[in-house]
């Protein structure tokens, strides 16, 4: 009965919108002498990038919701925060709403097996191919030094660091050396109850390091490279900026099927990568749900090699719980250290980054990271239930919405084949469906597709013809009279022409 009752409505309102995408082609053809209907789709320079297309700020404080570590009195550019309280003040908390640091003096763990592991093939294997110069350096030198960042975090870290639980709103501002004081304790792998799966942390990513140092294949090599990196570049210059980490949760979501939301902008390229060509713009981290992937172990694609390269985004999985549905995790400042090659098993570290991303008023990079996990399919025609796609367009939405901030003030979404590698989803829909996103949170698009040249066609042809709540219905449609009825493992009609035929 409800089936049937969608047909008619459907059927009853087909002419109007119908109608309204013959207008959206005529519009779109008209656009095509200027360069904007065809190729990419508009012109990279008409897109907003931070900080250009940034409001100001309001002053940096503390508030019920958002924990801010460093004294803002004292912020000034390029000078390192200084932690509040000051040390002599220290406040310590052990319960189940804030991280459980090594440093504390209830931490009754210091020689449990589970907290006190130990660098040991990988990094010992890594050091052997090192020549005898680099060998003394990494043994005299850097070790010694991360051994006393770890050592600095009772007069670093002197406010107790609330964990972001599930289902509320938070953010914590933590400074850029505070950050690397923590990832110098995950390398050596001191904080207490996080190796066991038994504990209250069961429902967070891993922190310490210990499985980054288990077995010595090429890609936990690559990966150490690039975190001693992170590691040389701190202990040598104290870094002077600050970094926001954002908990969003949404309670109440877009009606799709309903929402008259017109396409944004949108630039699609097959060449370039979303930290570069993307700068400027919210950059678009395809995550697990517990956030990082497997950075710590032995995961190595797009959320990974982004952690890698911006290694304090790890410190995230210090205290972000698992998203849910409607939740996403949004990192404000996080600086680019290295530079790589590859992906996956050809992953290489390349050496140093110069990150010359401008600060804003709070001295955090304007970089703008957001985590968004999508859903895993194993099975191709699951992805197209109206259920399953409501949850991804409401996933996307969740990480490109910002409540209360003026849509001339918010840059374009950088993004890509979101969840379309392991994770088993069908490039073109994902594609629509954060077309949709950005619309409906009044975002314009940047978009790569890796290689993929026949995607950036299709995704131009379908951008300038659709409005929000017309592709969700048609996307409805496609599900019933296509993959309901079909006896394989895909449709032979794909998405895209069966849109193409219904114009």
């Amino acid at each position: 009965m409800r089936l049937s009752v969608w047909r008619i409505k459907y059927t009853q309102r087909s002419c109007s919108f119908l109608r309204s995408f013959h207008r959206s082609f005529a519009a779109a053809a008209a656009a095509g002498d200027d360069g904007k209907g065809c190729g990419p789709g508009v012109s990279l320079s008409d897109l907003r990038r931070a900080p250009a297309c940034s409001g100001p700020l309001p002053a940096l404080k503390p508030t019920d919701s958002h924990t801010v570590l460093i004294r803002t009195d004292l912020l000034r550019p390029g000078k390192a925060p200084e932690p509040h309280p000051s040390p002599d003040q220290l406040q310590d908390r052990w319960d189940d709403t804030h991280v459980k640091l090594p440093c504390s003096e209830h931490n009754l763990f210091p020689t449990d097996r589970t907290t006190d592991q130990r660098p040991s093939k990988a990094l010992s294997v890594f050091l052997q191919g090192l020549q005898g110069s680099e060998a003394q350096h990494m043994f005299g030198e850097l070790l010694s030094a991360m051994a006393q960042l770890a050592l600095r975090a009772p007069r670093l870290l002197t406010q107790p660091i609330p964990l972001l639980r599930t289902q509320r709103c938070r953010s914590i501002t933590l400074s850029q050396e505070q950050v690397s004081c923590l990832l110098a304790n995950a390398f050596f792998c001191t904080f207490p109850q996080r190796n066991s799966h038994q504990t209250e942390f069961s429902n967070y990513p891993d922190i310490n390091f210990s499985r980054l140092f288990e077995g010595s294949s090429q890609t936990k090599q690559e990966k150490l490279k690039t975190l001693l990196c992170y590691f040389r570049r701190v202990t040598q210059q104290r870094p002077t900026g600050l970094i926001t980490y954002t908990r969003q949760c949404l309670q109440r979501l877009p009606s799709w099927s309903s929402s008259e939301k017109q396409f944004g902008k949108l630039h699609i390229s097959c060449e370039g990568s979303i930290e570069d060509q993307g700068y400027g713009m919210l950059q678009v981290d395809f995550a697990n749900r517990f956030v990082g992937g497997g950075v710590t172990g032995s995961g190595l694609v797009q959320e990974e090699i982004r952690f890698l390269i911006n290694p304090e985004l790890i410190v995230a999985r210090l205290f972000t719980e698992a998203l849910n549905d409607n939740e996403c995790l949004i990192v404000t400042g996080a600086e680019q250290f290295s530079r790589y090659s590859g992906y996956s098993d050809s992953f290489r570290w390349e050496g140093d980054h110069d990150d010359q991303t401008p600060r804003d008023e709070w001295q955090r990079r304007c970089t703008e990271i957001v985590a968004i996990d999508a859903l895993h399919y194993s099975q191709f025609l699951e992805q197209f239930r109206p259920e399953n796609m409501s949850r991804e367009l409401n996933k996307a939405f969740c990480g490109f919405v910002r409540p209360g901030v003026q849509p001339e003030n918010l840059s374009a979404v950088a993004t890509g084949n979101w969840g379309c590698g392991a994770f088993g989803g069908d490039k073109r829909l994902k594609a629509v469906l954060q077309m949709m996103a950005a619309a409906e949170a009044e975002r314009d698009l940047m978009y790569f597709t890796f290689g993929d040249a026949d995607l950036v066609k299709d995704c131009v042809h379908v951008s300038r013809l659709f409005l929000v709540g017309s592709v969700f219905r048609l996307l409805l449609q496609y599900y019933e009279c296509v993959c309901k009825k079909t006896t394989r493992s895909r449709p032979q009609k794909t998405l895209y022409s069966f849109l193409s035929e219904l114009l």
